[in-house]
């Protein structure tokens, strides 16, 4: 693998509880390469989500955090607020799994879409308009002019997740992290947005760490995996390695679960098939 652009050691996050501390995620470690895509898999719990905010440094205020991370080189972990703002963006976009609580209520869609490239890239208001509306067409918003001149809540919660997915694309962050990015999308929709990540790789040669519990997302865009439970990384490998010859017993249960959905949804496709006149 070439050398990484984010570099997570020993990380552990805590939080203190009335007797001790509860020990959210437990010294992981991984390491992400431009032009790759890691699957981040797990159950709801396991830590995944924990773990990307820890990487853009948004953690609650209670929260105890060790360990490092670099980002491009730079140890993060150091940064003050400030100096996290130019790193947020330009070089690690995140799409969140909620969008409204992501978006700002009390401005535009232009606005929200705009600020950071003109930030970041360097782009005249104009030129971020222009590149704004490309990004949204691209994820599948047929009459992006009209959207920007809107406000989160005139919009459906497909189109506003779709929009955070634009918005961190548009930046072309050194790495993006992608919550669990198409959780509400339909099915025709989510098949575009994954398609949008590979082609975000290939294109930009952007590092994506891909947080899901889909196996079938993995298989279809993932290069590398990490399967994660109870804070801790149990197992890493190529896709290939991890879903063909799994070697952790949790590894092959989850695996084992989701082959028993996919027979059963299988099954009762066919069912319905049958029974049409």
């Amino acid at each position: 693998m070439s050398v990484p652009y984010l570099s997570v050691q020993d990380l552990s996050v805590s939080f203190p509880t009335r007797s001790d501390h509860f020990r959210a995620i437990d010294g992981i470690s991984f390491d992400l390469a431009r032009g790759e895509i890691l699957a981040l898999v797990g159950e709801s719990g396991s830590g995944k989500s924990m773990t990307s905010l820890s990487i853009m440094k948004l953690l609650p205020a209670a929260a105890r955090m060790s360990g490092r991370i670099q980002v491009d080189g730079q140890d993060i972990a150091a940064l003050d607020r400030r100096q996290m703002e130019d790193v947020r963006g330009a070089k690690i976009g995140m799409i969140f799994q909620e969008p409204m609580t992501s978006l700002n209520p009390v401005l535009t869609i232009a606005r929200q879409m705009t600020e950071g490239m003109v930030r970041h890239n360097g782009l005249s208001r104009r030129e971020a308009l222009a590149t704004a509306c490309t990004w949204l067409e691209d994820v599948g918003i047929s009459e992006p002019t009209r959207v920007l001149a809107q406000y989160p809540h005139q919009l459906s919660g497909g189109m506003r997740q779709r929009i955070m997915i634009a918005a961190a694309l548009a930046l072309r962050p050194g790495i993006l992290i992608a919550d669990e990015p198409t959780t509400a999308l339909d099915v025709t929709v989510q098949s575009q947005v994954l398609d949008l990540l590979v082609d975000l790789k290939a294109r930009s040669g952007s590092g994506i760490l891909l947080i899901t519990h889909d196996i079938g997302v993995v298989a279809e865009t993932a290069d590398r995996v990490a399967v994660m439970r109870g804070g801790r990384i149990l197992e890493v490998g190529t896709v290939d390695q991890v879903l063909r010859a799994p070697q952790h017993e949790y590894t092959q249960a989850l695996l084992a679960s989701h082959l028993t959905v996919e027979k059963g949804l299988k099954q009762r496709q066919a069912e319905l098939e049958g029974a049409r006149p």
